[in-house]
C-alpha cells in the first residue's frame, strides 16, 4: 500500500485538491508557516480575511519580528487562541536573532522553535523544502486510520507514535521536491474536504480502492480515541467603564490566563469584588448587562458586563488605558469585549 497510497494522493491534489487558497502555490516558508499557524483550530473561511490583513502589515519575517507584540495582537483580535499570535512574535524574533532572518530547512530544527510543534514543523520542510517527513494533525489521522484501519487508542502515547511510524512509511520516495509538497497538502484537503468527520464522501476519494475501513464499512470508527474532553465553566465580573466622550478603561491581561496580553474590561470573580473597584460614590449607578456566553475550547465563559458612567476619563488607576472608538480597531481585544463595544 505505501507506494500506491502516496501516488494516489499525489495525483488527486494536482487535479483535485484544494490549489487556490491565498497560502497555496508558494514555497515561501513565511506565508506557509502563517498559513499553518493560523489554521489550527480555525476554519479555512476565517482564516482568509485575516491572513490577508497580516501580509499587509507585516510582509516578511523581519517586519514580524520587529513589530511590538501589541500589534501582532491587534491584527490577530478576534482569531482566537491567542497564544498562537504571542508565539508566532517570539517566533520571529528568534528566526532573525539566531537564523538571520531565515527559516531552518530541517522539521528537525524548526520543531525547536516557539509555537511549532511535530506536525507543523513537517508541514512547512514538506511544503516548501520538499523534506521527506510526515505531518499527522487531526484531519490526516482521520485520513490514515481509515485508510488503515488503525484501530489502536490514540488517547495513548504510544499508539500515537505508532502512527507516526506507519505515517512515515507511507510517505513518497521519489521526486520529493515535487512530490512532498503535493502529498503533503493532499492529505490536508482530503481530510478537510472528502474525508469528513461524519459524513465521508467516499465516492470522490482517491484511497476508496485501497481503504481498509470502507471496504469494512467501519469508517466512522476512526480515529479510535477513549479520552473525552471534559469542559469547565467559569464566570466572570467586567467591569465597563465608561466617560462622557465614549473612553472606555481597558486593561491589559497578564500572562498566563484568559486573554492573556490584549486590553480587556478588568475582570473580576464575583460582583462584591467588582463593585469594591469601583469609587464608592459611583457604586449606585452601576448597570447590571445581558449575561454572555463565550465558548473556548475547553471552557464555557460566562460574562457579566457591568456598566458605570464616569464624569470624565480623567480618573486614573494603574495598568490600564482610557480608550476612545476611533482606538479600538487599533488594539488586541477579546472577540467578545470588541462584540459588546460594537453593540
Amino acid at each position: 500500500m505505501p507506494v500506491d497510497l502516496a501516488t494516489r494522493v499525489v495525483r488527486w491534489q494536482e487535479s483535485h485538491g484544494r490549489n487556490n487558497l491565498p497560502w497555496q502555490n508558494t514555497r515561501d516558508p513565511y506565508r506557509v508557516w502563517l498559513s499553518e499557524i493560523m489554521l489550527q483550530q480555525t476554519q479555512v473561511a476565517t482564516v482568509k480575511d485575516y491572513y490577508a490583513r497580516f501580509l499587509a502589515q507585516f510582509a516578511d519575517i523581519s517586519e514580524l519580528a520587529a513589530a511590538d507584540l501589541d500589534d501582532v495582537l491587534a491584527l490577530w483580535s478576534g482569531l482566537g487562541y491567542y497564544s498562537r499570535a504571542r508565539n508566532l512574535h517570539q517566533c520571529a524574533v528568534r528566526i532573525v536573532a539566531v537564523h538571520g532572518g531565515v527559516f531552518p530547512q530541517s522539521a528537525e530544527i524548526l520543531q525547536t522553535l516557539p509555537g511549532i510543534g511535530r506536525s507543523t514543523a513537517a508541514a512547512i520542510a514538506s511544503i516548501c523544502f520538499g523534506q521527506r517527513v510526515a505531518i499527522l494533525d487531526g484531519n490526516v489521522k482521520r485520513v490514515l486510520t481509515r485508510a488503515l484501519a488503525f484501530d489502536a487508542d490514540l488517547a495513548t502515547a504510544a499508539n500515537t507514535r505508532t502512527l507516526w511510524e506507519q505515517a512515515e512509511e507511507l510517505l513518497p520516495v521519489t521526486d520529493l521536491g515535487r512530490t512532498m509538497p503535493r502529498y503533503t497538502q493532499g492529505l490536508m484537503d482530503l481530510g478537510a474536504t472528502v474525508c469528513a468527520t461524519r459524513k465521508p464522501n467516499c465516492d470522490a476519494c482517491p484511497l476508496a480502492g485501497i481503504c481498509v475501513a470502507k471496504r469494512m464499512g467501519t469508517q466512522l470508527q476512526f480515529p479510535v480515541k477513549s479520552k473525552k474532553l471534559k469542559r469547565s465553566v467559569q464566570t466572570i465580573w467586567l467591569l465597563w467603564a465608561q466617560a462622557r466622550d465614549g473612553s472606555v478603561w481597558l486593561s491589559k491581561r497578564p500572562t498566563p490566563g484568559v486573554w492573556a496580553g490584549l486590553y480587556c474590561f478588568p475582570l473580576f470573580d464575583d460582583l462584591p469584588t467588582l463593585e469594591a473597584a469601583v469609587p464608592a460614590r459611583y457604586r449606585t449607578d452601576l448597570e447590571a448587562g445581558v449575561v454572555v456566553k463565550h465558548v473556548l475550547t475547553h471552557k464555557d465563559l460566562y460574562l457579566h458586563p457591568v456598566k458605570v458612567q464616569l464624569p470624565d476619563s480623567s480618573m486614573k488607576a494603574g495598568g490600564g488605558v482610557w480608550a476612545k472608538p476611533d482606538q479600538w480597531s487599533e488594539m488586541g481585544l477579546p472577540a467578545p469585549i470588541r462584540k459588546l463595544l460594537e453593540s
